[in-house]
């Protein structure tokens, strides 16, 4: 029998979080080589069941088979990066002074490594429903860190949770795990407030709207014993075009910029909100003509799409803005067209809640008169998770845009569209609030194993009751700073 059909995976908040907190211990002290094997496993396992999961998710989430096969292949990929991550050991951040009575004071022996903070809850996102979900980012770096996880299952794809949760469990199961090193618990609003108020939980990732996300953290901040909640809460991500570069790129520039802002029915938290550029007849000509070629596309669910239809008509009845191209739902088939609206550099500053994330197929053309104005936007941007440029290079004015954009967002783009998140040692996705609640933390790429540790110094403990990765003669072979030299 299929590993993905059978009895449900979902257990409750209190069994899961037992279950996690029984097997935290066993999880911190696995060797570097067993972790990154387990992680290995579960991406193993998950490519060999490509061809029953893809259908699950087709189903729930009315995204199409290309799109989710190659979303399989990213979620696999994470697990995979992260299993490097971890045998590559930099992560811990071992730190080894020796003992030094010469010193006034004496120095005693001191030893720093970051350890696991111990169970973690994730927050399965509805529009990734492989890579950022059950399996996705959050859950790889939070295993990877040595942290059980207990995943709540998002409601927009409640069969592909339970069907994919299956695969990893038992995956870890073959591969020696016990019980409690993943779990997952139902897509209900109860089971995500009780498994934040559970104490047995040290942490919480989130990503998804700006109102739930910080429902959620402040359940996290109020605890007696209040922990860590690292939430993505969506950005405009806006882009800037100088008008250098304009002149003569119109038409390239509004096929881009469409082409991200449509991509995935705008159910990306890397859509460009915002085209700040020049005001020009050309570029709206040339924008209006692609935006109306784009095709209406079906949303996740209809709570989502109801939502966005909200938001557009809500950014509709404000006065200063005007409709290039209208969009809307088209009845018959569920699909929703895409929307362009323009607004001056001088409204939208009058009207900062254009500076919203507007989940869907929409965006604005922001039109600036001069280099000034352009400068003023920039200061009023919230935070944001990109930000990018289309520049020739010698403007005068990138001295003072770029770092106003530096500023705001957690990835600054020169050229390209913020749409495509490269999963690497390099990138950082977060940014200031509100684009997450941890701007120093990033939810993608290698770093993102940094939000479940914590440093631990021992002093004067002998070496048999230390972590390997504290002895002398690192057995483990990873990186360690020894009286101050790295090795």
């Amino acid at each position: 029998m299929s590993t993905t059909t059978g009895a449900t995976r979902v257990s409750s908040v209190d069994v899961a979080c037992a279950q996690a907190h029984e097997t935290a211990p066993w999880f911190a002290a696995t060797d570097l080589s067993t972790r990154a094997g387990l992680l290995e496993a579960i991406a193993d396992a998950v490519d060999s069941h490509i061809d029953e999961l893809v259908p699950i998710a087709m189903a729930e989430s009315r995204l199409g088979e290309e799109r989710l096969r190659g979303e399989v292949g990213r979620t696999t990929g994470q697990l995979r990066l992260m299993a490097n991550v971890v045998r590559d050991g930099v992560f811990l951040g071992v730190v080894i002074d020796h003992a030094d009575p010469s010193l006034t004071p004496p120095r005693p022996d001191l030893r720093r490594m970051n350890i696991p903070l111990g169970p973690v809850a994730v927050f399965a996102a509805s529009n990734f429903p492989f890579a950022f979900s059950t399996l996705g980012g959050d859950t790889a770096s939070a295993l990877a860190s040595g942290c059980p996880v207990v995943v709540k299952s998002n409601p927009g794809h409640p069969q592909l949770s339970d069907a994919i949760m299956a695969v990893a469990q038992d995956a870890l199961v073959a591969a020696g795990a016990p019980d409690g090193v993943l779990g997952l618990v139902d897509e209900s609003l109860q089971a995500g407030i009780d498994l934040v108020n559970d104490d047995r939980i040290e942490a919480v990732a989130f990503t998804g709207s700006q109102r739930g996300g910080l429902a959620l953290a402040k359940i996290a901040a109020d605890r007696p014993r209040p922990i860590p909640f690292f939430g993505e809460l969506g950005s405009i991500n806006p882009m800037f075009v100088t008008a250098d570069y304009l002149a003569g790129r119109e038409t390239e520039l509004a096929a881009g910029f469409v082409g991200s802002f449509t991509l995935g029915a705008g159910q990306f938290c890397t859509k460009p909100g915002l085209l700040i550029a020049p005001r020009d007849e050309t570029l709206r000509a040339a924008l209006i003509e692609a935006v109306g070629g784009a095709p209406g596309q079906r949303m996740l669910t209809d709570g989502i799409r109801d939502m966005f239809l909200a938001g557009v008509d809500a950014r509709v009845s404000i006065g200063d803005v005007e409709v290039l191209h209208a969009g809307g739902l088209d009845d018959a088939n569920d699909e929703v067209r895409p929307t362009l609206m323009a607004v001056s550099a001088n409204a939208i500053l009058a009207h900062p809640e254009l500076l919203e994330e507007c989940f869907g197929p929409m965006s604005l053309l922001v039109e600036y008169d001069d280099a000034e104005q352009m400068l003023r936007i920039a200061d009023a941007l919230p935070g944001l998770l990109a930000a990018g440029v289309h520049a020739v290079g010698d403007e005068s004015v990138l001295a003072e845009l770029l770092p106003r954009l530096s500023a705001h967002a957690g990835r600054v783009l020169w050229g390209g569209w913020p749409t495509g998140v490269a999963v690497t040692w390099s990138m950082q996705h977060g940014g200031p609030f509100p684009a997450t609640t941890r701007p120093e933390s990033t939810s993608v790429g290698a770093a993102a194993v940094q939000r479940f540790i914590r440093p631990v110094t021992y002093q004067s403990v002998p070496e048999e009751w230390l972590s390997p990765a504290l002895h002398d003669a690192n057995p483990w072979a990873i990186p360690q700073r020894v009286d101050g030299v790295l090795d």
